[in-house]
């Protein structure tokens, strides 16, 4: 399901099962990420799928990317794999307004 920017937020922060991911590259998630994010990058393939099936399928996932596009695709991804709320952030975090943290 893919949300703005605004809803994903406030959905997120009224969410106490919430788990945000992010699906980027390990060399973008060091450039900044969404406070307490965990990233799985979607570009591994198959070691994606397999780090995607370890997670409690129980958890709300507001998942986000660069631009959006690849968090859309991580989405139906775990739609397909019986992850029942998984929530993309369209623009990704290129559209991102909050703040970020720097590891």
């Amino acid at each position: 399901m893919n949300l703005s920017q605004e809803d994903w937020v406030a959905q997120l922060e009224s969410d106490e099962n919430a788990v945000i991911l992010d699906v980027r590259t390990e060399d973008e998630f060091n450039d900044g990420y969404i406070e307490n994010a965990v990233n799985i990058d979607i570009n591994k393939g198959q070691a994606f799928i397999y780090d995607i099936e370890e997670l409690d399928k129980n958890k709300n996932y507001y998942v986000y990317c660069r631009s959006g596009a690849r968090s859309a695709k991580a989405c139906q991804i775990m739609n397909e794999l019986g992850f029942e709320n998984a929530y993309n952030l369209l623009g990704g975090i290129l559209d991102w307004e909050g703040e970020t943290v720097t590891p």
